[in-house]
């Protein structure tokens, strides 16, 4: 995949002018090509910020001696003034010097292969780089500490003390489960199997907490559809008139949402109508709704509701859904009773009920599950929960096939079911996985990182 007995180099601060910038090299030559670059009065120390001066800047260069880098390597890393200019031809004159530019992600692909992280420490990594809600960082900081690593540690030992004995058996063919009883067998396998179905349990909201969601707000025209939007955002993102249409496309904006990373789309209000403009406006609407994960509803409280409204309930009955009751900063002239369902009650001009709406609309995207705690190792990456998944049907396989009624199947076959979640497991972590996958987790990394 990558040549890993060289030296590479790479910008390993985002593009653009800042403050500070950092160049960072990595391998066996890291040390000797840096001391080129570099003007000292002493040479470098290991784990020692040293002054010195290139051609352009005065930095600040810092060698980390393998194996303890990031990389597991010769890591020296020079923290310059942060011109793109001046970043740029250092890391010109490192690779006239004999190093080669990083590929993404290379610098975590070495830390991998040398033992310094496994593979879902590593997507974790990529995970906090991209993380723009509190509660993404937390969760991928969790898996970049260990913690859901130390979790299928945990069920991999049982595992493989459970492979172990019934290996053994294999040498006593008339005498049944030699080293360990059916019933402790198919109760092992069933705790185990329900170890990796709450893991499974914490991947769809773990997912929903890493990838967000798409929210849909709807409803007819005038009903205070981009007020809510803009309240939401915190911002006045989406034109407000009192003129009926004013909407006619899809606004759609992200938003922090108790934690959640929420793709909030305006839509233009529904009603029959000639305009040619609003009517495409009115289709995209539709559209938008039909493929969010959750369905704002807007209601107005200040109108008698009519059959439009009604319409709309019905339409949206099978979609993921809260309704709102939104202008209660005004006299209202019907109240929740009715309608057939439960509605929030707020107020986008005032801000009045916002709070609770939030709150109920992560509730109903994360179903009956409670928030993510702290020292949660939620998984939340769709490879993870897939191979959670087949270990999982493994498990259970190899557990039908032990409490068999008509008498325990040969160990042989119920070890091909435990060997393969064993497989699976060892994919999670990366101790067993193709290069595809691994290039293809690299490639989403940044240069430099």
């Amino acid at each position: 995949m990558f040549s890993t007995d060289d030296t590479i180099v790479a910008i390993a601060t985002p593009p653009g002018r800042g403050g500070l910038g950092i160049v960072r090299l990595s391998g066996p030559a890291a040390v000797e090509i840096s001391q080129a670059l570099l003007s000292l009065d002493t040479p470098l120390q290991p784990r020692h910020a040293t002054f010195a001066r290139t051609r352009d800047d005065q930095v600040v260069a810092t060698w980390f001696v393998a194996p303890h880098s990031y990389t597991g390597e010769h890591v020296v890393e020079i923290s310059a003034h942060g011109s793109p200019v001046v970043l740029r031809q250092m890391v010109d004159r490192a690779m006239q010097g004999g190093a080669r530019l990083a590929e993404p992600g290379e610098f975590t692909f070495r830390a991998f292969l040398n033992g310094r992280i496994d593979l879902v420490q590593a997507e974790a990594v990529a995970d906090l780089i991209d993380a723009v809600t509190q509660l993404q960082a937390r969760a991928a900081f969790d898996q970049l500490e260990g913690t859901l690593t130390e979790r299928i540690a945990a069920i991999d030992v049982e595992l493989f003390d459970l492979i172990a004995r019934l290996e053994a058996s294999l040498d006593f063919p008339d005498e049944g489960y030699h080293f360990v009883e059916t019933g402790e067998a198919g109760a092992a396998l069933r705790s185990i199997e329900n170890t990796l179905a709450t893991l499974v349990c914490e991947a769809k909201r773990g997912r929903l907490i890493r990838e967000g969601a798409r929210v849909a707000i709807v409803g007819k025209t005038n009903v205070g559809k981009s007020s809510l939007f803009n309240a939401l955002l915190r911002a006045g993102r989406s034109i407000v008139t009192p003129i009926p249409g004013t909407t006619r496309d899809l606004i759609t904006e992200t938003a922090d949402i108790g934690g959640l990373r929420l793709e909030l789309t305006d839509t233009a209000g529904l009603r029959v109508t000639e305009d040619a403009v609003e009517v495409e406006g009115v289709d995209r609407a539709r559209r938008a709704w039909t493929t969010a994960d959750l369905v704002l509803l807007v209601l107005d409280v200040s109108h008698p509701l009519e059959g439009a409204d009604f319409e709309l309930l019905s339409e949206t009955a099978s979609a993921l859904r809260v309704v709102v009751a939104n202008k209660i900063d005004l006299a209202p002239v019907w109240t929740g009773a009715a309608l057939p369902v439960e509605a929030e009650q707020i107020s986008s001009k005032t801000g009045k009920g916002l709070d609770d709406l939030q709150h109920r609309m992560r509730a109903v995207l994360e179903g009956s599950n409670p928030s993510i705690q702290r020292d949660s190792a939620a998984v939340t990456n769709v490879r993870h929960q897939a191979l959670l998944e087949r270990a999982r049907h493994s498990l259970r396989r190899a557990a039908d096939a032990v409490e068999n009624p008509a008498g325990a199947v040969a160990e042989e076959f119920v070890l091909t079911d435990l060997q393969d979640a064993r497989a699976a497991l060892e994919e999670v972590t990366g101790k067993r996985t193709s290069e595809d996958v691994l290039r293809h987790i690299f490639s989403r990394f940044c240069i430099g990182k």
